[in-house]
């Protein structure tokens, strides 16, 4: 629906919700399904709430406020001859607003239009609830789909290029979000700070030149760009969950179907992370290298570790699988001369390296290969890190192993020594600390694998960080302050006049 906003009445409206009873009346006398009552009912309503929304544009009139107005700077504009449309797309429908416009001289550029300060009119055509609903679809699905899907339910149709430009305007506000984000009640937190990072990869689109050329030189036609690593990382808070060596070890090698009822589901005592907050980012500087998301995201979890530890002192865990630029990251970000961090080894990248070891000496699946990996598994558990990789380098020398399987135990002691200074794991489970990273590796298939690499999707850097940057935020269950701070920065942006006013722009704000 399409309507310029000028003069009218009230006739339509009453019309309109005339027919609708009459509708009600003569589906029950002609015995209609629900279903074609309920559909019939919706577009009838989505009309009526357009002509709504038109009555309200209407009583607003033009915005016309006299031949001269004062801008906050001092300046003098005045009024121009001609009114200025624009277009109003909402989740009714499309209107289009004839508005009073101020300035120096026609031609000029326009410095004041009253109705879309009064009205605070988004910067773009589409209304803010619209891109709400917009983007909270396009976060989960692509966009043609949700182009679709709004368009069978509103009866809009949207473009595919309008959503992925909204998209990436939206995200432009992800940063001064988090910046802007207070601290969770402290009553309600955990009483252990953990940060957690990791990296997942995104497929990308190669450029329109870089694709040319392998075409030509190939023959084949183009093809699909590399992975690039987006890094992801969380800050969360958590009690403490005492446990032994032998509890965790029973629990890697219970088998799902051996187990007791009460056993397969996660026992209630266990504590739940408290307002976990989740931030990804793809981001490259000139030379295509990673600095700028490692500052972005390592920066944020610091200030997130000073913002959540300004009342409380906290234990602080940094828990993370063994990459060496992730705990270089950390002990920048986090140095020790202003943080005491507890470094801890993801337990489960520690066992695939032991089982990796164990089937250099056994066939997978063996009853040998079980037996050996949980003798070396409770020894890790134990503390006993140096006395494993002892222990794996004399079976070597035993066994005669030699070229790539040598060099593949080589590989894995080094990486066990490498990080044995972050595998006490028999005193963080006394202490009741944390010794898995589920909760990043969960969100690197929540926020990057499941919307970011589905069959034939390829990325540019831009929209890819502007989708895990949105992502992150409806992840950490954030979406809904994010809009309103999203409608808010924008109008205080458009209307400084009306931010100026604090009582004012509070107000409508709220209304």
């Amino acid at each position: 629906m399409h309507y310029t906003c000028q003069k009218g009445n009230t006739a339509s409206l009453h019309a309109q919700l005339g027919e609708i009873i009459q509708f009600i009346e003569a589906a029950v006398e002609e015995r209609e399904t629900a279903y074609k009552v309920e559909a019939g009912l919706w577009f009838r309503l989505l009309s009526l709430g357009w002509e709504l929304l038109r009555m309200f544009f209407m009583l607003h009139g033009d915005g016309d406020v006299g031949e001269q107005v004062e801008l906050p700077d001092g300046r003098q504009v005045k009024r121009l001859k001609q009114p200025h449309k624009r277009s109003y797309l909402s989740v009714f429908g499309e209107f289009v607003l004839e508005r009073v416009v101020y300035g120096t001289r026609e031609g000029q550029k326009i410095e004041y239009v009253p109705l879309d300060e009064r009205l605070q009119l988004p910067e773009s055509k589409f209304s803010y609830l619209l891109q709400d609903w917009n983007q909270s679809s396009a976060l989960e699905m692509p966009f043609k789909q949700t182009s679709k899907l709004l368009e069978k339910i509103l009866g809009l149709n949207q473009s595919v290029n309008s959503l992925e430009r909204s998209n990436r305007k939206m995200a432009e506000d992800v940063a001064a979000f988090w910046e802007a984000q207070s601290s969770p009640p402290d009553e309600e937190e955990g009483a252990l700070l953990v940060c957690t990072a990791d990296c997942k990869g995104v497929p990308m689109r190669k450029s329109a030149e870089q694709a040319r050329v392998e075409e030509v030189k190939s023959n084949k036609g183009a093809q699909p760009g590399e992975k690039k690593m987006a890094l992801l990382g969380s800050v969360y808070t958590i009690g403490r969950y005492s446990r032994t060596p032998e509890d965790v070890l029973d629990a890697l090698f219970r088998k799902p179907e051996s187990a007791k009822p009460e056993e397969q589901e996660p026992s209630s005592s266990r504590p739940k992370p408290c307002f976990k907050h989740v931030r990804a980012a793809l981001m490259r500087d000139e030379a295509d290298h990673t600095a700028p998301q490692v500052e972005t995201i390592f920066g944020w979890m610091a200030q997130e570790v000073v913002e959540r530890t300004a009342t409380r002192d906290r234990p602080l865990i940094l828990l993370m699988d063994g990459q060496d630029a992730l705990w270089r990251a950390g002990m920048e970000y986090l140095p020790e001369q202003q943080f005491e961090v507890t470094e801890i080894l993801d337990l489960l990248h520690a066992v695939s390296y032991i089982w990796k070891a164990v089937h250099l000496f056994h066939p997978t699946g063996s009853d040998e290969a079980l037996k050996l990996a949980r003798k070396y598994i409770m020894r890790i558990l134990r503390g006993e890190v140096k006395q494993v990789i002892l222990s794996l380098s004399r079976m070597g020398k035993r066994r005669n192993l030699s070229g790539k399987r040598l060099d593949e135990l080589e590989k894995i002691c080094g990486y066990l020594r490498n990080n044995a200074n972050r595998m006490a794991y028999h005193e963080y489970l006394a202490a009741g600390y944390p010794i898995a990273s589920g909760i990043i590796e969960g969100a690197c298939r929540t926020v990057v694998k499941d919307r970011m690499e589905r069959s034939g999707m390829r990325w540019v850097c831009a929209g890819a960080h502007a989708m895990l940057g949105l992502r992150s935020i409806q992840l950490s269950d954030l979406w809904d302050e994010f809009i309103q701070f999203h409608i808010t920065n924008e109008s205080q942006r458009l209307y400084p006049g009306l931010a100026a006013n604090d009582d004012d722009f509070s107000l409508l704000q709220v209304a």
